[in-house]
């Protein structure tokens, strides 16, 4: 496809702009929208005339109004809860017995997992309206779940623009199979994720790229040195503070730091892994229709509040520039031209399964959700 993105609007409107449709996620951002010190990816020549269900202006234009407000109540919130888990698991530490702590560290994980959505979001630049305040939460998640805002910028940047178009997206790549007992494997405790993430950023911290990782390569080539020390760096600095953390920790004798904040993504990984995989998993790739290609969902308030809304992914990706807290209102907006919406993790992850036993016999099978209004956009594999 190699026409201009469509429009979004009623009929007797004129066409809503580039950030009004996309915010800041694009492969050739607004001067000024993206982190101070985030990475740029090169610009692309495939265009995708994405089908967007029609929003009147004047009401995008509210949705899209973000708030310090609202956007504290999320991030603040957010954190009160990390807060809280670690606190009380590291309170039962000293002071209730070790079945108790046990137990608190392992609920604690559960939402540490949750990180990487708010992370995402705040890549965005979408959660506050003072953009300072995007910068610095942005690098406190990432901190925090040890993360690398300059390649997840650079590689959402893409998965945005191409959405399940590859190679120009390999965010996401399909077939994606999630068998039924790696959830009992590694969702409830992975022993190995300490040792893989301290592998992965030592490798960076060495100023060493994967070379069979064709994507982180094709975001950080070897011509564009500023962009790969600026990557490197941040794995340096993540590494080197959680090590400092760590030692200060062990030396004073609290080890529970290292399985509350250092390592709490050690334990209870399952919800998150229920709901994040969720968003695209069977669904159709290289097709101009995110009704088809991404997948919203119906969840709990509290576990809507720990995924930071992202249960709304369709609209997510219709208009990213809507802040989180606000999906729930474009949702009821454009609801009846959606197809039907799973009602919890239960229905959502049946119908998962389902399209993965076809995907056995035929890989190539996608799930084609039945549309209220027929598509503009083909489902198929050459859709350029």
């Amino acid at each position: 496809m190699t026409s201009e993105p469509t429009k979004a609007t009623t009929a007797d409107e004129e066409p809503l702009s580039r950030e009004e449709t996309l915010g800041v996620m694009s492969a050739v951002p607004t001067p000024g929208t993206q982190p101070d010190d985030a990475v740029v990816s090169p610009a692309k020549k495939l265009r995708v005339k994405w089908y967007r269900s029609p929003v009147p202006r004047a009401e995008l234009n509210q949705l899209n109004q973000r708030s310090d407000l609202l956007g504290f109540a999320q991030t603040l919130g957010f954190l009160a809860v990390l807060a809280t888990g670690c606190g009380l698991a590291i309170y039962s530490f000293f002071h209730w017995p070790w079945y108790v702590t046990a137990l608190f560290v392992f609920l604690n994980g559960h939402f540490w997992h949750f990180l990487i959505n708010g992370f995402h979001e705040l890549i965005h630049d979408s959660v506050f309206k003072t953009r300072r305040f995007n910068r610095f939460f942005v690098r406190m998640f990432s901190f925090l779940g040890w993360y690398n805002h300059h390649h997840f910028w650079a590689s959402h940047t893409e998965h945005h623009k191409y959405t399940m178009y590859q190679p120009e997206d390999l965010e996401v790549v399909q077939p994606e199979y999630y068998p039924k007992d790696a959830l009992y494997k590694t969702g409830i405790v992975n022993l190995k994720w300490p040792f893989v993430t301290i592998r992965d950023h030592l490798k960076l911290a060495l100023g060493r790229i994967d070379p069979d990782d064709s994507w982180t390569n094709s975001l950080f080539p070897e011509s564009e040195p500023l962009r790969r020390r600026a990557y490197f760096n941040w794995a340096r600095f993540v590494l080197v503070g959680h090590a400092l953390i760590a030692g200060v920790a062990l030396t004073c004798g609290w080890w529970i730091i290292l399985l509350t904040f250092t390592f709490p993504m050690i334990f209870g990984s399952w919800l998150f892994i229920l709901c994040n995989s969720s968003q695209h998993v069977g669904l159709c790739d290289k097709v101009s229709d995110f009704r088809l290609c991404c997948r919203t969902i119906y969840l709990s308030p509290f576990v809507q509040f720990l995924y930071w809304h992202m249960n709304y992914h369709t609209e997510h990706h219709m208009y990213a520039a809507v802040p989180c807290y606000n999906l729930g209102k474009l949702h009821r907006l454009i609801k009846d031209d959606l197809p039907h919406c799973p009602n919890g993790l239960i229905e959502t992850w049946k119908q998962v399964y389902e399209i993965q036993e076809r995907q056995k016999i035929d890989p190539d099978y996608r799930y084609v959700a039945e549309l209220p209004t027929p598509s503009p956009a083909k489902v198929g594999r050459d859709d350029y």
